[in-house]
């Protein structure tokens, strides 16, 4: 074995680097019993290397797919001229390699972004990313050794990880595994379980060769009897990485990954992800879109080109799976801290503890009505209550998660979501709102009943009623409660909403009350959060309930005189 000069978590080596119009990895199929670098000097070699997995950890691959960009760059340039093509082509064969990491995809189509300012200017950006890695997992890695540390006991801790996360995995540092090692630097670890992480073995191989190299005790854990330590209270947390991550907080990572996380949650060990914000896929609502790389039968049939199953036999190897965000305490990058299933239970719990007050009140009899919150951050998904569940006894689980773009449901589940979810997406459109409240409250129902028409939207103005400042109107003189008819379809509903809400408000035309009405079919209302939506449903109901008890009078103009 060629010796490798000692690297401490602070000042690493990198795994991968520029090298006189070269790429440098460190092989990775080499280890443990060999250091060793290849250097890369096509695109097809890179390829290669991604594929083989002598490059391999979401990171290291981003990086490499960006130096191989600028490799391609170089190669084609002639007499000062960059061939823009022939490097697209290249950079599209190197984002193609594996297709879960997103990382990778992300890392090429950055440097191309600067491929017209020439070959340097790609190596420029590529190099830039490598400094940048370092500075994110610090970043990510001080951030989860510190929340650790806040969910664990006061003592040296057992814990357990999957895969390899180290600095061969990135530009040097690591992710989850430079956790581990920030953490033993602070007398914190007592021993680490390493999983084999069957079938290439990248725990056994690689992170009991960083382990070692960094001075941290470990025991390595056949893949299976993970979930028996955690019974026998041999693991205080579970700390892994990501090669891709949903905007719901699904999560994909190497194969087994998912199993850790059930067993995990059956024994309430904290279960924490941490990796790069590249990792993240803002195009991606849940895990139900990653694609899984499905590997050669041979890496399965063969342990060190040894036959281990009968010839021909065939293999199921997926190289990912995926856990969803429910099973994940946090996930943990370097600008912020998420919790997928804390927030869910969080939401959960504010649903269904608002969907009772007003069942109290009798403005959600029976199973009537819906409530709907956005998740926080940019998302793009919202929770709604299930439909056909009695509103009065409501719990945290009894939510859908939708698109809050489309009101399409985004998770595998036995539960519905309302055809009123159309109305709410609708809204979340149209307004940014972060909460939706729907609900048949007697007075604003009345009023929905005997003003509505089956021929079109009319709107009604209370205007000047005292009320009407507690919906933060800015001039309470004037103001428009529209009334829509209660299609038998409803997305045609949900149209004439956003169609009303995106019209532009003449200058001299009434203030619009963020609330709507539904002939015969209840009232609407929307605003920041469910407590300021909640408030906003009391005034409209309140001055309903004035417009039907009082006798008053509020202008009611039909279709051609909606404003």
């Amino acid at each position: 074995m060629t010796p490798e000069p000692t690297a401490t978590a602070r000042s690493p080596r990198p795994s991968l680097q520029w090298s006189d119009g070269a790429v440098l990895v460190v092989d990775q199929r080499a280890l443990p019993h060999e250091y060793r670098q290849l250097r890369l000097e096509t695109v097809d070699q890179l390829v290669d290397a991604v594929r083989s997995l002598a490059v391999r950890g979401a990171p290291a691959i981003g990086l490499a797919g960006a130096l191989g960009v600028a490799m391609s760059a170089f190669r084609h340039t002639r007499t000062g001229r960059l061939d823009e093509s022939a490097v697209r082509a290249d950079a599209a064969r190197i984002a193609s390699a594996r297709p879960t990491a997103v990382n990778l995809a992300w890392a090429v189509e950055r440097v191309l972004g600067v491929l017209g300012g020439g070959a340097q200017a790609v190596l420029d950006e590529a190099l830039a990313m490598l400094d940048e890695d370092i500075a994110v997992n610090r970043a990510a890695i001080d951030q989860a050794a510190d929340l650790v540390l806040s969910l664990t006991p006061d003592r040296p801790l057992r814990i357990l990880t999957h895969c390899n996360t180290g600095r061969l995995a990135t530009a040097a540092l690591g992710t989850a595994l430079g956790t581990i090692v920030e953490l033993a630097e602070r007398g914190r670890v007592e021993e680490v379980l390493v999983d084999e992480t069957r079938p290439l073995l990248q725990g056994a191989r690689l992170t009991t060769w960083e382990l070692a190299e960094a001075g941290v005790p470990y025991r390595l854990c056949v893949d299976s009897a993970a979930p028996a330590a955690m019974a026998r209270g041999l693991v205080d947390v579970v700390l892994v990485g990501a090669d891709r991550i949903a905007v719901n907080g699904d999560v994909a990572n190497k194969i087994g990954t998912y199993g850790l996380s059930v067993a995990a949650a059956r024994h309430g060990i904290p279960f924490i992800v941490v990796a790069p914000e590249s990792t993240r896929d803002p195009a991606l609502p849940d895990g139900s879109g990653i694609v899984i790389e499905e590997r050669s039968a041979h890496e399965v049939t063969h342990v060190a080109g040894t036959a281990v199953a009968p010839a021909g036999a065939g293999a199921y190897n997926p190289a990912f799976d995926v856990t969803p965000g429910e099973l994940i305490t946090a996930v943990v990058t370097e600008k912020e801290t998420m919790r997928p299933a804390a927030t869910r239970q969080r939401l959960g719990t504010e649903l269904a503890r608002f969907s009772r007050q007003l069942y109290e009140r009798g403005w959600m009899p029976g199973t009537s009505g819906n409530l709907s919150v956005r998740l926080p951050g940019e998302s793009g998904h919202a929770l709604i209550t299930a439909s056909g569940r009695d509103k009065g006894d409501l719990t945290a689980t009894d939510a859908v998660l939708v698109d809050a773009r489309t009101g399409e449901k985004t998770e595998e589940s036995a539960l519905r979501a309302s055809a009123e979810t159309a109305i709410h997406a609708a809204v979340y459109r149209a307004t940014g709102a972060g909460a939706v409240i729907h609900v048949h409250a007697p007075y604003a129902t009345a009023v929905a009943t005997a003003t509505g028409s089956a021929d079109g939207p009319r709107t009604v103005e209370p205007a000047g009623w005292e009320l009407l400042k507690g919906l933060g109107l800015a001039d309470p003189s004037r103001a428009a409660l529209p009334v829509f008819p209660n299609h038998p379809d409803v997305p045609r509903i949900a149209a004439e909403v956003e169609a009303y809400l995106r019209a532009p408000v003449p200058d001299a035309g009434p203030e619009r009350i963020p609330g709507l009405l539904i002939a015969g079919h209840g009232v609407t209302v929307w605003g920041q959060d469910l407590s300021q939506a909640r408030n906003r449903l009391e005034c409209v109901e309140s001055i309903c309930h004035q417009i039907v008890l009082a006798g008053a009078h509020a202008p009611v103009h039909a279709q051609g005189g909606l404003r």
